[in-house]
């Protein structure tokens, strides 16, 4: 019984937690509203701050270094997944000399050799919009070294 309160505890504070952004964005929005009779608010704010509150708030954070200062910002966004293997030292190496490859052909792109359990995984960029990933995408086909290029959800990083 302890285990049906503690979860039902827990998706109460998810709804909560959901509730306050959705709320945020829509008080922005009504503030912002024109109508007739009535002043008008202009907001002006940093990008970031609307990354915050946005569809994904509950996602995305600040990372800071040592000195206190913000770095980057880590939302939601889409990576182009090049490799996916398994749990091997074999698909390790693979995951790595496809990092290496995409390094040599688009040396402006950022790759991403990662373990993400149970498997090895190659991904490169960091894009807010699928239409971004997209153009990628199609570049990384279009060299005819990544056949099996696919667009994924990831968590991305946007340097300050």
């Amino acid at each position: 019984m302890t285990h049906i309160k503690r979860i039902g505890c827990w998706l109460i504070g998810l709804t909560c937690i959901t509730s306050a952004a959705t709320a945020q964005n829509a008080i922005l929005k009504s503030l912002q509203s024109d109508v007739p009779g009535q002043g008008k608010v202009t907001i002006h704010q940093d990008a970031r701050i609307a990354a915050l509150i946005g569809s994904h708030a509950g996602n995305a954070t600040l990372s800071t270094s040592a000195d206190g200062v913000q770095r980057v910002l880590k939302t939601q966004g889409y990576r182009v997944q090049v490799y996916a293997g398994n749990n091997t030292r074999a698909a390790k190496q693979a995951a790595h000399q496809q990092a290496q490859k995409v390094k040599e052909l688009f040396p402006e792109l950022t790759v991403y050799a990662t373990f993400a359990p149970p498997r090895w995984l190659c991904r490169v960029g960091d894009y807010r919009s699928i239409e971004e990933a997209d153009a990628v995408m199609r570049k990384l086909r279009n060299s005819k070294e990544f056949k099996e290029a696919s667009i994924v959800r990831d968590q991305i990083i946007i340097p300050l």
